[in-house]
């Protein structure tokens, strides 16, 4: 796009004396400016743009901020899914979805980037804290799916015992009798053990949750 420069010098035959012939406007010197007018004019952009209408200009570097017109160059680079995925995944962030990319290169061609690894496979995301050692390095690993209680897990309880009376002879041959309670009525007490319950497996301790595919960019 070209700016308009004066093609006749107007104000310089002003000067010419009226002997020189120079100093005639003829119909060439108005035919000279209105045509590089027109060429001016022509190379303008209309206001209200044309479909068919191309122009060029200087494409600003990549990152500039100013109130620079920027090209299309310009705008394909600072659009495109490398530079997207550096703003919104730098090297080191988490990229979640459902779609199921085959590998790093999948990835890459979607959303940008140079290398992905697949991420946290059957495990869940939990934020980092400093004042738990459970919990106090990235990517720290642990917990499991299920659990089996130990005894000192288990709540304090008693099971009440629901048994007969026993009438017969003692280890020396003497009778005595045994009541539900455990006392004999020949002065000894006895142990009984409740009806066994439980099976001890492992149960699960699983939050709800939902599978999605999470990939961790590293380059």
């Amino acid at each position: 796009m070209s700016n308009y420069n004066i093609a006749v010098s107007w104000s310089g035959k002003d000067a010419l004396s009226d002997s020189d012939a120079d100093k005639v406007i003829s119909g060439g010197d108005f035919n000279t400016e209105f045509t590089a007018v027109k060429t001016a004019v022509n190379s303008k952009a209309e206001l209200n743009g044309s479909a068919s209408e191309t122009f060029s200009a200087v494409t600003a570097a990549a990152g500039t901020n100013t109130t620079q017109v920027a090209t299309t160059a310009f705008v394909e680079t600072a659009t495109s899914s490398t530079n997207i995925a550096d703003q919104v995944y730098p090297i080191g962030s988490i990229f979640t979805t459902v779609t199921a990319y085959a590998n790093s290169a999948a990835v890459v061609a979607a959303i940008g980037g140079t290398t992905w690894v697949a991420f946290a496979a059957g495990k869940m995301l939990i934020g980092l804290d400093s004042g738990d050692t459970d919990f106090d390095t990235v990517e720290q690993t642990g917990g499991a799916k299920t659990h089996t209680l130990t005894e000192a897990e288990l709540p304090a309880h008693s099971h009440d015992y629901a048994g007969g009376e026993y009438t017969g002879a003692n280890d020396y041959g003497t009778n005595m009798s045994v009541n539900n309670l455990g006392s004999t009525t020949d002065g000894r007490s006895t142990n009984f053990n409740s009806e066994t319950v439980g099976s001890g497996s492992a149960h699960s301790i699983m939050n709800p949750y939902i599978a999605v595919y999470m990939w961790k960019r590293t380059a």
